[in-house]
């Protein structure tokens, strides 16, 4: 087929660019902003500028390390939403330049969808690992908190979500009030490690169905170190990998609590996670735990594929090449999307 993609992603703070020939990754550029450390979150006008700044080499590298002539592309697809509006137009208008100067077609990507869709890049061709339908997969990052049930490449269901706070703000939120810098999620993961998960108890919410609720824990977390702080001032210090080993084991229990259920009403033995999250160590475990216990197959994306990335939106785009669904140039990007 000899169908070529090359996907742009610019929704947050990564610079992404990449290119995929008929599913199979050539190439999968990243540029991080480290500006936004010193203000503990991202901040939206800086992550625009930057990704002025970075887009064209970002691109460039990623055609080049593709061993490929920029004349070869089929299409380009980039990130429509959601995210930040600012950023999202910096990817939007330049992939609406590449594709009239190279005069081919434009696929307009949902930034969720495509991380559901990170699970069918194959590595080579002989790459047959991907998920069947249907499957459930779970969204975990910093704004998204889902359980989606997929039926198809274009036919997913949110059958469950978060009804306030995301997991991955819960992780960033609790590290900050420890003192861990940002984002938190990674600094959390890594004292995890060091740390007792049963030290310290942590509410866990009650929500009916599938729907999740962080912002209960987040509360009670910063409550139960002010009670403890008034006892003994370094106790942050003292127990900070206690801390965090108990945040992430709750905080993965009322993930999996909810998938569990899900899996178990709707039969279905097939489950993904995706998104941010999904790098945490703690999560990873618990999805080979349910495997064993449950006979799930799992599907646990590589690390470069669990943060925003332009592979899964060329993939993504890969699949709406073949279906014909192209975007117009009179397309805009929009900050607030659903599946």
């Amino acid at each position: 087929m000899n169908k070529v993609i090359l996907g742009i992603e610019s929704s947050c703070d990564d610079t992404s660019a990449a290119v995929i020939r008929d599913g199979v990754l050539l190439s999968n550029v990243i540029a991080s902003q480290k500006v936004h450390e010193a203000y503990g979150g991202v901040v939206p006008e800086l992550a625009s500028r930057a990704h002025q700044q970075n887009i064209i080499p970002v691109v460039h590298e990623a055609i080049r390390q593709a061993g490929i002539s920029k004349n070869e592309l089929s299409a380009v697809a980039f990130t429509r939403g959601p995210g930040l509006l600012g950023s999202l137009l910096v990817g939007v208008s330049f992939a609406k330049g590449l594709a009239l100067a190279l005069d081919v077609p434009m696929v307009d990507v949902n930034h969720l969808q495509a991380h559901v869709l990170a699970h069918f890049i194959k590595k080579d061709e002989a790459d047959n690992s991907q998920p069947s339908f249907p499957f459930l997969c779970l969204l975990v990052s910093g704004g998204n908190s889902q359980i989606i049930l997929v039926r198809n490449w274009n036919d997913m269901e949110v059958v469950g979500q978060t009804i306030d706070d995301a997991a991955g703000e819960a992780f960033d939120k609790c590290a900050k009030v420890i003192g861990l810098p940002y984002p938190g999620g990674p600094w959390v993961d890594k004292l995890a490690k060091e740390g007792n998960p049963d030290r310290i108890p942590l509410n866990k919410p009650h929500i009916a169905g599938y729907d999740y609720s962080f912002s209960g824990l987040k509360t009670s977390f910063l409550y139960f170190l002010r009670d403890r702080l008034q006892e003994n001032p370094n106790y942050i210090e003292e127990n900070k990998a206690d801390l965090c080993a108990s945040l992430q084991k709750t905080v993965v229990e009322i993930l999996m609590q909810k998938l569990r259920k899900a899996a178990k009403d709707l039969n279905i033995r097939e489950v993904a996670v995706a998104g941010g999250v999904s790098a945490n160590s703690g999560l990873r475990k618990a999805f080979e735990e349910h495997a064993a216990r449950y006979r799930w197959k799992i599907h646990i994306p590589p690390f470069a594929f669990t943060t925003d990335n332009a592979a899964m939106v060329a993939m993504s785009g890969y699949f709406k090449y073949l279906a014909g669904d192209f975007a117009s140039m009179d397309c805009v990007p929009f900050s607030r999307v659903e599946i």
